[in-house]
């Protein structure tokens, strides 16, 4: 009977090691479980604030750095060539092949008849008829010299401009291809015939030059390139180069006296 008893007891003993070890492996693979799907929770929160941190800082860029991509020659080259508030300048370039769908030749009259580069995009060309018609109801008659030059005729341009003044002048004066607004097909170089029709510093001093710049932004131009900006711009004052950026725009960069790099850096 001891004997039994004792069998007894350890049998019962080896069914309740049993169990506990079996509870014991239950609770391990739960607590497995649990810290697999903690560190599941953890990667995934991680990977999130990524996306966020990411999503953020494509929030923070300016509208330049969204603009503008690096080719395989390291140059910055723009990616909004159509919108009428593009920049080109010495730092971002248009692609060479551009050339706007809807350039129209504005009803004005120009120094030179038939002119390869009297071209503007429409809306330009619409608000350029307005703007000189404005003037020549003020007593002043302009003239439209050059507006669409292509990326080539650029090219040739400035080639030109070297071989005449050298290098270091000529990119103060003349954009290099694919850095011309006049690209864009947003841009006229206006004159008149005080000052025979050429293109002269002096025309901002002219009664014709002072109408236009104080009127150019009531049909959305600006004066592109103005006096004591040429470290902002990159160029020399040029009184008659007049840039469509629409009349909202326009309006503010002349209120505020300031120019297009500067209205996109803390205005925009």
């Amino acid at each position: 009977m001891k004997k039994i008893m004792i069998l007894l007891s350890v049998f019962i003993l080896s069914i309740s090691i049993i169990g506990c070890e079996d509870k014991e492996n239950t609770d391990d693979k739960e607590k497995q479980n649990q810290q697999k799907q903690e560190e599941n929770n953890t990667s995934k929160d991680e990977e999130q604030n990524k996306d966020d941190e990411s999503d953020e800082k494509e929030n923070t860029k300016s509208y330049l750095e969204k603009t503008i991509t690096t080719n395989a020659s390291g140059e910055n080259v723009v990616t909004n060539p159509n919108d009428i508030l593009v920049i080109a300048n010495k730092e971002r370039n248009l692609p060479s092949d551009y050339e706007p769908s809807d350039l129209v030749a504005p009803d004005i009259p120009f120094v030179f008849k038939d002119s390869p580069v009297r071209f503007m995009r429409e809306v330009a060309a619409s608000n350029i008829e307005k703007l000189f018609a404005a003037g020549n109801d003020a007593g002043f008659k302009f003239y439209g010299r050059s507006g669409y030059r292509s990326y080539d005729i650029q090219k040739s341009l400035f080639d030109r401009y070297v071989d005449a003044k050298g290098e270091e002048a000529a990119n103060k004066s003349s954009a290099r291809a694919g850095q011309s607004e006049h690209q864009t097909g947003l841009t006229m170089d206006v004159t008149s015939q005080i000052v025979d029709l050429q293109l002269t510093e002096s025309y901002g001093d002219t009664p014709d030059g002072m109408w236009l710049a104080e009127n150019a932004h009531k049909f959305g131009f600006i004066i592109r390139y103005p006096k004591g900006k040429e470290s902002v711009t990159g160029y020399s004052y040029e009184p008659w180069h007049i840039r469509y950026v629409g009349i909202d725009t326009a309006k503010k960069i002349y209120d505020l006296n300031i120019t297009l790099e500067e209205y996109f850096r803390d205005h925009y």
